[in-house]
């Protein structure tokens, strides 16, 4: 190759890399202002004592302190918050996924109006919050709510129960009074129904995918529904299945609207997201509220990375 033609090369390679660069640039841009910029903000503020009235004031080269990391670790409300938020990203996550591969398996089949039942599944989904959560707190309400109706009316309840109000109840289990977290437990079942078509969703597209020669195989050696789904269907569902678990679990760990308008943070179900919103809002501690949301980032992390090294990541590879 002679020298004229490693220039040239050379040359080109240096084009190419400029016109790379120059494509990349907007979205580079728009990442450093949305979401780097934040961040550093974020925790140039978690190191200040700062309140809302101060903000106007606040630079990157304050006073800085561990004094607001020191309020987060000794408040007792924050580790409570921090064992509620995990209990209902744990149980959303899971009952989500679960209804939707229920809701999945069942509409596989053809039949008529498969096409519009399947459409209806993600009206969940679509729906705007404050109007489902809306409807959800008018059902729920222990004076005029339908299901309370049903429930004292049909199925024998000797009081309404209120659902997004009461901490605990008490339920009868094999001759012992346990008690069951109401308040919790329903904003858990408004998390399910409002992300069971997200898993809906992947999941359908997924079991298309499967070949049916491995299905009509298993029946042809005598394999029940249950095995063939066991040792057929699921394999091949579980590296969607371990995606979907890490998403949903990242975005029920941060969630804030669903328990902010059904239950704002009451009754047991002060998830750290609300915490940090009560922070911000109500006391107008802007360090607080930082360095509360620096250590439930720091937290997802954790369990983010414990999850991948734990075998997820060869699944979803």
């Amino acid at each position: 190759m002679s020298a004229s033609t490693g220039v040239r090369r050379g040359g080109l390679r240096r084009a190419e890399a400029r016109a790379g660069l120059l494509l990349i640039s907007p979205t580079f841009l728009v990442v450093l202002a949305l979401v780097v910029l934040p961040v550093l903000w974020t925790v140039a503020l978690a190191f200040q004592e700062l309140r809302l009235i101060q903000l106007s004031t606040a630079g990157l080269f304050g006073e800085y302190t561990l004094e607001n990391f020191e309020e987060v670790f000794t408040s007792s409300g924050f580790w409570g918050s921090l064992a509620t938020t995990l209990v209902y990203a744990t149980l959303g996550t899971g009952s989500a996924i679960g209804l939707g591969l229920v809701a999945a398996l069942a509409l596989r089949q053809g039949f008529r109006g498969r096409a519009l039942v399947r459409a209806s599944m993600l009206l969940p989904y679509v729906a705007p919050v404050v109007a489902a959560t809306f409807v959800w707190g008018v059902m729920l309400n222990p004076q005029f709510g339908v299901v309370n109706a049903v429930g004292t009316g049909l199925l024998g309840w000797e009081e309404p129960v209120a659902f997004l109000s009461q901490r605990t109840s008490e339920v009868s289990l094999l001759g012992l009074e346990v008690g069951v977290p109401t308040a919790l437990l329903t904003v858990v079942v408004f998390e399910m129904w409002r992300s069971f078509p997200f898993a809906f969703l992947f999941l359908t597209a997924r079991l298309q995918a499967v070949p049916g020669t491995l299905e009509e195989a298993g029946r042809v050696d005598g394999a029940t529904p249950t095995q063939r789904f066991r040792h057929i269907l699921l394999p091949q569902l579980l590296p969607t299945i371990a995606v979907l678990a890490l998403l949903r679990f990242i975005w029920t760990f941060n969630n804030f609207d669903d328990i902010y308008l059904l239950t704002g943070g009451a009754a047991g179900t002060d998830v750290v997201s609300v915490r940090v919103f009560d922070y911000l809002v109500a006391r107008g501690d802007v360090g607080a509220a930082s360095a509360q949301a620096l250590v439930l980032a720091a937290v997802l992390a954790v369990l983010v990375v414990i999850y991948l090294r734990s075998g997820a990541k060869e699944e979803v590879a």
